[in-house]
């Protein structure tokens, strides 16, 4: 209870900031770890906390390279942004995350263009009640939201890293997870199951990719440190962020319990600040593997926290993309 009411209240935490704060506020407020322009990669930023995150993020001097399904959408993205940042250099290239071909086109195109990468934002997500699977056959939540972003960061990886050594900054990848990946239990968590949807439910099918994001991080930021690479990688949960709810409750929800509810949720700004914060604050240099809420470290489950839990969930993407891969092949 004293934890939601310090969230109602927004207060702020040892960053400065809390769950009242804003993208805007942060922006403006926070020292940033860069004097040149960097180059940030962002899935997912067609509409919601992605497209603020990249609106924010341009006005704050960055090169923005909107990666999405939509390009119509995309396109409709970066004429905003250049409506308020007329000088704003906005990419938009297609990508598909639950295709590794796509990826693979993705990459390709961005690295053909000889820019370098200091930020990848790994946001796209879906959330489906409908069990329905991937080009590679995996259950489409688990491909979305987690192996698609695996393996876009594995195939610009090695970029990050080269730019990080070429001009002295630190490279930075975020990856937006939830807090509801708290709700995963141990024994509800099983590769096979995941990828092939095995008694689905979407709220869980949810859960367990969130999950999936933070041990990911956790994991590359281990292989990171033991390289001395300066690339960090860190997951953040954004909030639970207002859209269009139907106010048409119809008596099963009181209206003081409707409108007690709706105050702990986040406008898009607010969603889209702990991922500006990560992304460009010089408070957290070097901190990596970490989780953060409300633009604050945070802490997340004991199971998103074990590394044994962290390095069996890598080992298993990498034989299923190698053994997808294979048989694309053939």
């Amino acid at each position: 209870m004293k934890a939601t009411l310090k969230y109602m209240a927004g207060i702020a935490g040892p960053s400065g900031y809390g769950s009242n704060s804003t993208a805007e506020q942060v922006i403006q407020d926070s020292s940033c770890f860069f004097s040149d322009q960097l180059t940030a990669i962002i899935t997912g930023a067609t509409s919601g906390i992605g497209a603020e995150t990249a609106r924010m993020l341009a006005k704050k001097g960055l090169r923005i390279v909107i990666a999405g399904r939509d390009l119509k959408k995309a396109k409709e993205v970066r004429e905003n942004i250049w409506k308020e940042t007329p000088n704003a250099e906005v990419i938009v290239l297609e990508i598909d995350l639950t295709s590794f071909a796509s990826i693979h086109r993705f990459c390709s195109e961005f690295l053909s263009l000889g820019l370098p990468l200091h930020i990848l934002i790994n946001n796209a997500g879906i959330f489906s009640q409908k069990l329905e699977f991937s080009e590679e056959k995996v259950e489409m939540t688990f491909a979305t939201n987690y192996l698609g972003h695996y393996l876009l960061t594995e195939m610009l990886i090695e970029k990050m890293v080269e730019t990080s050594e070429t001009t002295g900054i630190q490279g930075r990848i975020i990856n937006v997870s939830s807090v509801i990946h708290s709700w995963v239990k141990r024994d509800g968590f099983c590769f096979n199951h995941m990828i092939n949807g095995t008694n689905y439910n979407g709220t869980e099918a949810y859960a367990q990719s969130k999950l999936a994001n933070i041990l990911h991080a956790k994991e590359l930021a281990r292989q990171l440190r033991e390289r001395n690479a300066n690339v960090t990688i860190n997951a953040v949960h954004p909030g639970i962020v207002k859209t269009g709810i139907i106010r048409a409750h119809n008596g099963l929800i009181t209206d003081s319990l409707f409108f007690f509810a709706s105050k702990l949720l986040k406008s898009t700004s607010q969603g889209a600040s702990t991922t500006c914060y990560v992304a460009l604050s010089s408070k957290i240099e070097g901190v990596s593997g970490k989780y953060f809420a409300d633009c604050n470290e945070s802490n997340c489950s004991s199971l998103a926290n074990d590394e044994a839990e962290a390095e069996k969930l890598w080992n298993n993407t990498c034989a299923l993309i190698h053994k997808r891969l294979h048989q694309a092949a053939t």
